[in-house]
């Protein structure tokens, strides 16, 4: 039996509604079960300014601990303007800080990015895996998961309604709970 590990949730998107965060219940729903998830959420951080360091503020303290206290990261993402949306980049970069304490090092991640369009988020994918490398996160290389469509693929509740989607996730899953233990053992 596998042993227990939590998942920090870092959902790059703030709407109320958002895909992004419809798409990451999903894929804990459809999970292996010895995956617990936490949705950290990230709204309420301040804008990184260096000069807040020598006085972190809660929000800042709270978040880093609650990624601190994860054993990885799953990272749900829209695409703008063929980047990521600028609250995610906000939270990689208070998390990193101050150099060498970063939260993120060594966390093992995924990252899953969406969009109504046909390409999925691919921009977004590809530059938030640029920054992991980075970060010294090693992440789930296959599948990549750029979710395209994803605006059609749930119904009012928030429920996914696509089957073939919900195979894929359910393979995704599995694969990310293998990287998990092969980057903790």
């Amino acid at each position: 039996m596998a042993q227990p590990r939590k998942v920090a949730v870092v959902v790059g998107s703030l709407r109320k509604e958002s895909f992004s965060r419809k798409l990451a219940k999903a894929i804990a729903a459809t999970a292996p079960a010895h995956l617990s998830f936490d949705f950290v959420e990230i709204g309420q951080l301040q804008h990184f300014n260096q000069d807040l360091e020598a006085t972190p503020t809660a929000e800042w303290t709270a978040f880093r601990d609650r990624i601190k206290a994860a054993d990885a990261v799953l990272f749900v993402t829209p695409e703008y303007n063929r980047g990521v949306p600028g609250v995610l980049k906000n939270a990689i970069d208070v998390g990193s800080r101050p150099y060498g304490s970063s939260v993120w090092n060594g966390k093992p991640a995924a990252v899953v990015s969406n969009s109504p369009g046909a390409i999925g988020g691919f921009g977004a994918y590809h530059q938030l895996r640029q920054s992991l490398v980075f970060l010294n996160m090693p992440t789930v290389n296959q599948p990549e998961t750029y979710v395209g469509g994803v605006g059609a693929m749930f119904d009012e509740a928030g429920e996914l309604t696509n089957e073939a989607t919900r195979e894929f996730l359910t393979g995704f899953g599995k694969v990310f709970a293998e990287g998990i233990e092969k980057h903790l053992s």
